[in-house]
């Protein structure tokens, strides 16, 4: 790869007129060799008709579709870059990263795809409005309603990324706008630019990605915050200096989120000891956020937080694994499991950073600041002052509470290590770090563990508590997992990411919406109380393409008597007292004396409703929201009223999803049981079949 690295803009590759020349663009470097691979420049772009296209075609392009649509087209998205992750693979290596360290960045990357595609179908309704709680009754009559709704925002995502993860840090962001209806335009980290152009033009070359939804500038944007306002996000990963710098360009309206550096903590807990399975279980987790990606990694342990007795014990533990098991070098070269720093600036500043911290009042207790012996990619050893390498650095503070080792971020393979005495200790050292991504605690003790999380959560976006019991099952300290909130408070950048359908959320607004049942079941897609109904064909005659919102069927009446409830009882082994002792009963405050089971009505009411034979519903797959509110005595009759309520096709099958308000009422028409069923229905009745037999009176042959 060489000459200008194109961006994607309005549909089409771009690249800043002119032959490229060495006074042109941003130069990027291989951190193994030093050998030049791209210049990357935007110089000429233009960034307001990119926003503009996203705003117009890119709106109309994803506004066309559900959640439902767009979620299968993440599945899409995913799969093509599984089906080319070689390529990936083998341009991630020039940036420094070992297959572990690809891994988690393309492989991560293409697991939060096919999350949130799964998550959007089994989570998000098949339309375009997301609902937020329950119905608020604001009518004693039932005539006036509010509800709180979800609409996507009308304007386009700038999704800043960091030099990291130009894979996985850009899908993760990328993934819940698409899926809300927003477009997205990113702009990669200059390190790292070229493997986000590779996933870029691998999506782009299915033909499957809506017009405008997705643009890429390659290379620096000034002037691009003047062109945003209401409507539109911006998503930054990177240093909070920049982040500040950034959040001060946005214009009010702009809605600004930041994922920043963070001082993150793992505190091994005071039973941990040496010879314990939670010890071994820390040293590795150190040793892993240590090396991979060689340490630069927003979620890495930057303090290792650790009872007094145990600093020399941990110490020795992580030398020796790491003479085990960490080979140094280029990531091309066999054997190599941990790579280069992403440019040698990068490590200079690393370096730097380590500087600071000795001045400090650190002390180096692991490794050396330099150069170290490393593989080169033809098997050979040697110092490489081209490169971009750094041994892992462990930095040991006899006062713990030193400033600088809660302020300085060496963003690179480096740690410090800090010792505790009391618990109280351990989480102030764990609070000074101003909110962190994570911390991690590894104990066996949940005393332990409940003092800590009381403690320190309010300090971080997550907690990992690492026990003998999910060692071998644990993501790790520093694997951030698309169902859970990324993100942290104060130096972490205060933003929020990921954390399943909450991330989606994020491009959307939440608007409380007031009107008659007949008008929110007409905004929402979901049938209130209320609202228009039609009787007359049972509606589980009718197909999906059928039925409607409001479709329903109002059973006969049926009695319950004293032997039905002794024999429901007996056949179900449900002999509760309520049920059979009426003197224990009358003494409940909640019962007049014996009554029904709650699942002999819901039962029954099945019976009720149901039309037996066969036809468009094929199953019924459960209930929900069920609850008893007035129970019924030997007597009492009950009626159910069963109306459609949502109607869901499935976009890859041949039936979709009916919910159904199912309402028992006893014969004062008091609510007895209100719930959801949920049936799943043909999209079309079946074609009946041509008769075998010939017309009748037909002679044989």
């Amino acid at each position: 790869m060489t000459g200008m690295l194109p961006s994607y803009l309005q549909g089409e590759w771009w690249v800043p007129a002119g032959e490229p020349s060495d006074a042109s663009g941003t130069e990027v470097r291989d951190p193994s060799t030093g050998e030049p691979i791209v210049r990357v420049s935007a110089e000429g772009a233009d960034l307001a008709g990119a926003l503009e296209y996203a705003r117009t075609v890119g709106q109309a392009s994803l506004g066309a579709l559900t959640f439902h649509q767009r979620a299968l087209l993440l599945k899409e998205f995913a799969l093509a870059l599984t089906d080319r992750k070689q390529e990936l693979y083998d341009l991630s290596a020039r940036a420094g990263a070992t297959q572990r360290d690809s891994l988690s960045d393309i492989d991560g990357g293409i697991g939060v795809l096919f999350t949130y595609s799964s998550k959007g179908r089994r989570e998000l309704p098949n339309g375009q409005v997301y609902l937020d709680g329950p119905v608020e009754p604001l009518a004693k009559d039932g005539s006036f309603l509010g509800r709180h709704v979800y609409t996507r925002l009308p304007g386009v995502a700038v999704q800043i990324n960091a030099f990291n993860f130009p894979v996985w840090g850009a899908l993760e962001k990328f993934a819940p706008a698409f899926l809300a209806g927003v477009p997205s335009l990113v702009k990669p980290a200059t390190p790292t630019a070229y493997l986000a152009e590779a996933w870029v033009r691998i999506l782009v070359e299915t033909g499957r990605v809506p017009a405008g939804s997705l643009q890429l500038v390659s290379g620096s944007v000034p002037g691009l915050f003047d062109h945003l306002g209401l409507g539109d996000t911006v998503s930054f990963t990177g240093s909070a200096s920049t982040a500040a710098l950034l959040r001060d360009q946005a214009a009010p309206g702009v809605r600004f989120t930041s994922e920043t550096d963070s001082i993150n903590a793992s505190v091994l807990g005071p039973d941990a000891v040496p010879g314990t399975p939670e010890f071994d279980a820390y040293v590795r987790q150190l040793m892993v956020e240590l090396t991979t990606k060689a340490g630069q990694k927003c979620t890495a342990i930057r303090r290792a937080i650790v009872p007094e007795a145990s600093v020399d014990a941990l110490v020795e533990a992580v030398r020796a694994a790491i003479a085990q098991r960490v080979v140094l070098g280029d990531p091309r070269a066999e054997g190599v499991t941990m790579g280069p720093l992403v440019s040698t600036e990068q490590r200079d500043e690393v370096l730097a950073a380590v500087g600071a911290l000795e001045a400090a009042g650190g002390r180096l207790l692991l490794g050396t600041t330099d150069a170290p012996e490393i593989v080169r990619a033809d098997g050979s050893t040697g110092r490489a002052p081209e490169g971009a390498f750094v041994e892992p650095l462990l930095v040991g503070f006899t006062d713990a509470a030193a400033e600088a080792v809660h302020e300085i971020e060496a963003f690179g393979p480096v740690a410090s290590v800090l010792a505790y005495r009391t618990l109280d200790e351990a989480a102030a050292l764990v609070d000074l770090g101003g909110g962190s991504l994570v911390t991690s605690v590894a104990t066996n003790d949940p005393g332990v563990a409940t003092e800590l999380m009381s403690r320190i959560a309010a300090f971080n976006g997550r907690v990992l508590f690492l026990s003998r019991d999910n060692a071998r099952t644990s993501t790790g300290h520093g694997s951030p997992v698309p169902h859970l909130v990324h993100g942290g408070p104060g130096r972490a950048g205060g933003g929020e990411e990921l954390g399943g359908i909450r991330a989606v959320l994020h491009y959307m607004q939440r608007t409380a919406v007031q009107g008659s049942p007949e008008m929110l079941t007409a905004l929402t897609g979901l049938w209130h109380q209320g609202a228009a109904v039609q009787q007359g064909r049972h509606p589980f005659r009718k197909s999906l393409a059928e039925l409607e919102l409001g479709d329903q069927v109002v059973s006969a009446s049926r009695e319950v008597t004293l032997d039905d409830i002794e024999t429901f009882a007996h056949f179900t082994g449900d002999t509760f007292y309520a049920h059979m002792d009426e003197a224990a009963a009358e003494a409940n405050p909640f019962f007049p004396g014996r009554v029904a089971h709650g699942y002999l009505l819901v039962s029954w009411a099945a019976g009720l409703f149901v039309d037996p034979d066969p036809g468009p519903v094929l199953a019924n797959y459960g209930l929900e929201n069920l609850r008893f509110l007035t129970p019924v005595s030997p007597g009492d009759t009950i009626r159910v009223i069963l109306t459609a309520k949502q109607i869901t096709p499935r976009e890859t099958d041949e039936y979709g999803e009916v919910r159904w308000d199912a309402v028992i009422l006893n014969q004062h028409d008091e609510l007895v049981a209100t719930y959801d069923v949920l049936t799943l229905v043909a999209k079309q009745l079946p074609v009946a079949e041509p008769s075998v037999a010939g017309p009748v009176g037909a002679a044989s042959a």
